[in-house]
């Protein structure tokens, strides 16, 4: 049963970052129109039709949300009631560098979490994420301010921040948040067995996400074609790591009626990477 998506409301990004898988191929990265609308009209049937309780939906992907923020307040505005009552929780990630304090405050009033990316260490950070250290942690400082609390953050795990397992650990050990390592894949990647390693460590210190069936990713078993939908360039995706196989469905198609046929296989490996 579908209970989450994501949905990427641009293609759009302020920085460059080298290990963006999104963004090592240009020829996928298209900018098909979606009516956003549409696809959270289908949300709403699918909850109500299924009786579900509790449906995640994640304004991410392919771009950087804030630079579409009209848009997003759009989107959170009219799914407000849901947000309101819980039976939709949404969340945004972002690079942090085009905040702003009354984007902030929307986002808290409506219960938007927003996730960072940080990739810790301010060398490690800035060589991979065109030296914007400074920008999101001033940032992440704001968001402090506002919300009482740190935000949630998001680190990439490649072989720097290996090399710098502890010094990693003990950057975010002084937040007291939750913290999400995605495996760094594409032509920097790491192996599962190597990132496995890192996170056996980093979750004897730190409240670090992991899950059922989510992504191997985020440390979690492989999801893809059971709970989760990914919405971009006018498709359906099995999962944003797979854009550029193919094997789109139209994005306006009712979320029952989606369906990838998937093989069997060992979920505690990634889709893609066991099928290409």
């Amino acid at each position: 049963m579908i209970t989450r998506v994501c949905i990427s409301i641009n293609n759009a990004c302020n920085l460059r970052c080298k290990y963006c898988h999104f963004h090592e191929k240009e020829d996928y990265i298209e900018n098909s129109p979606m009516d956003i609308l549409k696809i959270l009209d289908n949300i709403k049937f699918h909850i109500k039709k299924y009786e579900i309780e509790s449906f995640k939906i994640g304004f991410v992907g392919n771009g950087e949300p804030m630079l579409s923020f009209p848009e997003l307040q759009t989107y959170i505005d009219y799914i407000s009631e849901e947000l309101k009552k819980g039976i939709i929780s949404a969340y945004t990630i972002t690079n942090g560098v085009s905040l702003s304090e009354d984007m902030l405050v929307f986002l808290k009033e409506h219960n938007v979490n927003v996730g960072f990316s940080i990739d810790g260490l301010k060398d490690v950070h800035d060589k991979w994420r065109c030296h914007s250290y400074d920008k999101v942690m001033s940032n992440i400082e704001l968001y402090r301010k506002i919300n009482g609390k740190y935000p949630s953050m998001n680190c990439t795990v490649g072989a720097d921040v290996i090399a710098n397992t502890e010094a990693t650990i003990s950057f975010f050990e002084q937040f007291k948040n939750r913290v999400t390592f995605s495996r760094m894949i594409g032509q920097y990647g790491i192996s599962m067995s190597e990132f496995k390693q890192f996170m056996t460590q980093a979750q004897e210190r730190l409240n670090v996400r992991t899950g059922g069936y989510d992504c191997t990713m985020y440390g979690g078993l492989c999801g893809a074609g059971i709970n989760n939908l990914f919405y971009a360039n006018g498709g359906i995706y099995i999962c944003g790591n797979c854009i550029d196989m193919g094997n789109s469905i139209p994005y306006d198609t009712p979320i029952d009626e989606v369906s990838f046929d998937v093989p069997n296989f060992d979920r505690v490996n990634c889709y893609k990477e066991s099928f290409t």
